[in-house]
This record gives C-alpha cells, sequence and structure tokens, in this order.
C-alpha cells in the first residue's frame, strides 16, 4: 500500500491493456492503457489514469462506482432514458454501479478515476 497521502501523476508512464471486444473500437486504433496510482490490498478502492481509442460500448451494469475527470478527448454517454451527456477535458462526472449507459469515445480519451467497487 501506498502513503496515506500522494501526488496523482498528471502524466503517468501507460501500460498497454487488453481492450476486450476490438469490435467496439470505431477506428482503426483499439489501443487502451492504464496506469495504477494507487490501490487498496483488497482491490475494492483504485486510484488511476486510463485512456482509450475511439469506440462505442453498450453497458448494461457499470460494474463499480466510479468518478472520472477527462484529461483529453471527447465521450458521450447516453442513459437508459434516451438522455445523452457529452463531457471533454476537465469535466468530472460520477457513474453509480449498475447503470445502463451507452459510452460513447469520440476523440480518443485520457480519463483520472477513482473506482469503489
Amino acid at each position: 500500500m501506498t502513503s496515506p497521502a500522494f501526488r496523482i501523476e498528471s502524466d503517468p508512464v501507460m501500460t498497454p491493456c487488453d481492450p476486450g471486444s476490438k469490435d467496439a473500437f470505431t477506428t482503426d486504433d483499439i489501443s487502451e492503457a492504464n496506469h495504477s496510482h494507487f490501490e487498496t490490498e483488497d482491490e475494492t478502492v483504485s486510484v488511476g489514469t486510463w485512456e482509450s481509442a475511439p469506440c462505442r460500448r453498450v453497458i448494461e451494469s457499470w460494474p463499480v462506482h466510479e468518478m472520472m475527470t477527462i484529461i483529453s478527448g471527447a465521450l458521450t454517454l447516453t442513459h437508459k432514458d434516451g438522455r445523452r451527456e457529452s463531457f471533454g477535458p476537465g469535466d468530472t462526472f460520477y457513474i453509480a454501479k449498475g447503470q445502463y449507459v451507452v459510452w460513447e469515445i469520440t476523440e480518443k480519451l485520457r480519463k483520472k478515476y477513482m473506482i469503489v467497487a
């Protein structure tokens, strides 16, 4: 475990990760990367930086409670009721565990996140 207070690096070294379904990507770029800044021993809380190429995913049930801040790129969320919200650099938002969303990255996205499982 890291110290109880720490700086979240502004430009961390990113590690490529498995992008899952390649069919979700909307361009030839199918890259996804992550950097973990902190994780509790029981893995119920994590803080990190994540980035992904443009993609579109229907997520029936968001798997965790997550707060995120967009660093670069653009994202549109469509809620179950059809309401759409767009987010860009500097925007901070939250998705509750269990929520239905259509997650559509329209420009390569980099975000800071805090997840509570």
